[in-house]
């Protein structure tokens, strides 16, 4: 397996950041991760009479029973005329393609191209799910927030995802993939938002009736939006899809932490330094 042994990082660079997977091509599971770095942790550069912050991203997913790695390294760039609030989060997207396997470990290392050195690693165990078959079946829950200018895209759908640590008091959309539903195929949705925190606060359910839209890969794409904000705090996000038919029922979670926090936020493409591979240990 490659190693980075020869950038090891000399000073920290705290970061945030959650994976979301989806079905790929010919059997292949698409996992994505959402990155947030706060402002105050980079360096800034002046160039050309404005400001600018620069982080590079390098995402592995190493299968340790195959002994295989798929990699890459993304660059983050932003210009702007002045300096950004500290609690400022420039989030981004990267995306890679690998074979489902419950030994796969993953690994996300952010580095700061104004201050050479400065960088954090993290990394965990992380198994990939496979979504061949028939089984009626969810996509992981991914969360955005609406009105922005940059995201990432998936099936017609551009999402600015953000991690689900550091949502601030605001409306917020979701998005996840039904597999396997037969078009035409009547269906039921519900989206159901339990706070954490207090066990009194009732827990607020969205129902949405439809019937399915499927294409030749038996996929749905749906991009749901709450306008109302949630208070700071912890919830629990829970999709469950139901047949019309046959009653299949497929749920999937994910646990959202409101900050409470309005310091801003802005999504910035990240651009390949070179593409994924794949390359033995």
């Amino acid at each position: 397996m490659a190693t980075t042994a020869s950038r090891t990082p000399l000073g920290p660079l705290p970061f945030h950041y959650d994976l979301h997977t989806f079905k790929g091509e010919a059997g292949e599971t698409d996992v994505v991760a959402a990155v947030a770095v706060p402002v105050r942790r980079l360096g800034r550069e002046r160039h050309e009479g404005r400001v600018r912050y620069r982080f590079d991203v390098r995402f592995v997913l190493a299968d340790t029973a195959e002994k295989s790695v798929v990699d890459r390294i993304d660059s983050v760039f932003v210009s702007v005329p002045r300096p950004l609030a500290r609690r400022h989060l420039l989030h981004t997207v990267v995306e890679l393609r690998t074979e489902p396997s419950r030994a796969i470990r993953q690994r996300i290392v952010v580095t700061d191209v104004a201050r050479p050195g400065y960088g954090q690693l993290y990394q965990s165990d992380f198994p990939v799910p496979d979504y061949t078959g028939t089984d009626l079946m969810l996509s992981d829950v991914a969360f955005g927030l609406p009105g922005a200018r940059a995201g990432w895209t998936r099936r017609d759908v551009s999402l600015a995802l953000l991690p689900t640590s550091q949502f601030p008091e605001s409306s917020f959309d979701v998005y996840y993939e039904i597999y396997n539903l037969p078009p035409t195929r009547p269906y039921e949705t519900e989206i159901a938002i339990q706070p954490l925190d207090d066990d009194d606060e009732p827990v607020v359910r969205t129902v949405f009736q439809g019937e399915s839209d499927a294409g030749d890969d038996g996929v749905i794409g749906e991009l749901r939006r709450v306008e109302s904000a949630l208070d700071r705090g912890r919830y629990r996000v829970t999709v469950t899809v139901t047949d019309g038919v046959d009653g299949r029922v497929a749920q999937r979670s994910r646990i959202v932490d409101v900050t409470g926090w309005r310091p801003g936020v802005t999504m910035v493409p990240a651009r390949s330094k070179r593409g994924a591979g794949e390359e033995d240990s």
